[in-house]
């Protein structure tokens, strides 16, 4: 079994002492902060167990991640149904896609790099372009790891975006990845899906949330700001409305967990009310995600608005600590409510 301190981890962070694994694999590797939030263990696996058992047809795979996908949840409940692929994602996308042309709808799990840029050409040719219903559902997005470019996936909402027939998703948390789940299962063509593992924060049960495949919907309104946020940034955008309520700043925060097909009338109806500031903020590069998305539909919409981008900066980023990442990188809540402050008096 293939963790954060195996092989795969780059070779240029020095490996841990067996006293300090506990401690660095938290702070480097964890999902994300969820302080004072409830959470709740592997929603994505347990939501797989509940679907497969009314559902024959539904089979999980992995390339030797299981354990940090979530997968082993499924694979402990139904072995005969779970593939142990090893480190080789093409041949993992391969194997799905010769399932799906079988009539299973297979899950194939491993982390984000490895499918958007080891496994993209045999995504695209096995998968995409035939239109198979294989549900690609991904660990490490963007800057939820802390070991660096090799894998940190910051570019992958921005590959799939350009993937033909795909369906590219980024949720939030635990309430969403449970229901998303269950939603993609029942979409007849591929999705990419983002997934946050482990202990989940619960941000959305209290707003009565429920998950529609292709839909933004407004979490909570306000008269001065317009966030539009996907996966765990939603959560971030909330905790920095808070924050900016304090000082009198009113904000509002639309969610958009499906990056394609973006939800271009609600995006487009909510950023024409009233010249609020339109900020997206997204857990992924500025270059092709989120932010890039709901800026096309706005231009193409005649949508004029003041419009800014929380996302991360175009290069490499650093390993290190997670929370110290975040701050550096702007996606805290507290360099959020900064940026916004200076937006606003600009």
């Amino acid at each position: 079994m293939i963790g954060p301190n195996s092989r795969r981890t780059p070779a240029h962070i020095a490996r841990p002492r067996p006293a300090e694994r506990g401690a660095r694999t938290s702070a480097m590797i964890a999902s994300l902060d969820a302080e004072g939030r409830d959470t709740i263990a592997a929603p994505f696996g347990h939501a797989l167990v509940d679907l497969a058992k009314t559902r024959d047809d539904i089979v999980g795979l992995t390339a030797d991640l299981s354990k940090y996908t979530d997968l082993h949840v499924f694979a402990q409940a139904y072995p005969d149904r779970f593939y142990q692929m090893g480190m080789a994602e093409a041949l993992l996308m391969s194997a799905a896609a010769g399932m799906a042309r079988e009539g299973f709808t297979p899950f194939a799990t491993t982390y984000a790099v490895f499918a958007s840029r080891r496994a993209y050409d045999f995504i695209v040719m096995a998968i995409a372009e035939e239109n198979l219903p294989v549900k690609i559902v991904c660990a490490l997005p963007g800057l939820t790891t802390g070991y660096g470019p090799s894998h940190q996936a910051t570019e992958d909402l921005a590959i799939m975006r350009g993937m033909p027939n795909m369906t590219v998703l980024d949720p939030c948390d635990a309430v969403e990845t449970d229901q998303a789940t269950r939603a993609i299962a029942d979409h007849p063509g591929p999705v990419y899906m983002r997934l946050l593992r482990g202990k989940v924060p619960d941000v959305l049960g209290e707003y009565g949330y429920r998950f529609e495949l292709g839909r933004a919907k407004e979490i909570r309104g306000g008269s001065d700001v317009l966030f539009i946020s996907s996966g765990f940034m939603t959560m971030r955008c909330l905790d920095a409305a808070a924050a900016l309520e304090k000082d009198g700043i009113s904000c509002a925060v639309l969610h958009s967990p499906t990056i394609k097909p973006l939800d271009e009338a609600t995006i487009c109806a909510e950023a024409a009310k009233g010249g609020r500031l339109v900020v997206t903020a997204e857990n992924h590069s500025i270059t092709g995600g989120l932010g890039e998305a709901v800026a096309g539909a706005l231009a193409r919409n005649q949508v004029h608005v003041p419009f800014r981008q929380v996302a991360l900066p175009d290069e490499f980023l650093d390993a290190g600590a997670l929370p110290s990442l975040h701050e550096q990188y702007g996606l805290s809540v507290a360099s959020i409510t900064a940026r916004v402050k200076d937006w606003l008096n600009d």
